[in-house]
């Protein structure tokens, strides 16, 4: 009866131990789930926060207007302004297939040339002031010191616009009355050099 009886309790002891392991396997494996859990969910919030960031940027946040892309078709020399285009000054559209100086010029840049310099990634600057006066020399000076700064930049008067400075990119437009130095390197460094060309 004694050695029945300690055969007994060494398969009791043997259960509880097994038992005691079963349960700490599966509390260490319900632990690990909830990490998981965990985890995944701190991974979901931040690529969803990321996400509404990113999509805030694009739409709300990024310097100008979005205006639509009408293309970017190649038209010759006897069809200039022959294109309405959705923008003034434009944005994209059909335009010749050279391309503007980059840098500081003196008189206006014909739409269809300026818009294949937006969609090679350059930003325009334009300016629309009585050439003859001091405030307009002042201003485009200032507006010349920012451009010198970049290589893929134009600045050149256009005159009859409904603001004084206006900033292009491909299907952006910023328009404003008053220079303000950092509107301009804002918009500039937010589309330099993003290539437009379909591909």
């Amino acid at each position: 009866m004694e050695q029945l009886s300690r055969t007994e309790r060494r398969r009791t002891e043997r259960l509880v131990k097994k038992e005691r392991n079963q349960k700490q396997r599966e509390k260490q494996k319900r632990a690990a789930q909830a990490k998981k859990m965990v985890f995944y969910l701190l991974a979901a919030v931040l690529l969803g926060g990321l996400g509404y960031w990113a999509y805030g940027q694009w739409i709300g946040g990024s310097p100008g207007q979005f205006v639509p892309s009408m293309g970017n078709r190649h038209v010759n020399p006897s069809e200039v302004g022959l294109t309405t285009y959705n923008s003034d000054p434009p944005t994209s559209g059909p335009h010749f297939p050279s391309l503007a100086r980059w840098g500081v010029h003196e008189s206006p840049i014909p739409k269809e040339l300026q818009v294949h310099n937006l969609e090679d990634g350059g930003v325009a600057v334009q300016y629309n002031c009585a050439a003859e006066t001091q405030e307009c020399g002042a201003l485009k000076e200032r507006l010349a010191q920012v451009v010198r700064r970049y290589d893929h930049v134009i600045l050149a008067p256009y005159p009859g616009m409904s603001h004084r400075i206006a900033l292009t990119a491909w299907s952006r437009i910023d328009k404003f009355n008053e220079f303000d130095e950092t509107r301009i390197v804002r918009f500039i460094d937010a589309y330099i050099h993003i290539d437009h060309h379909k591909r």
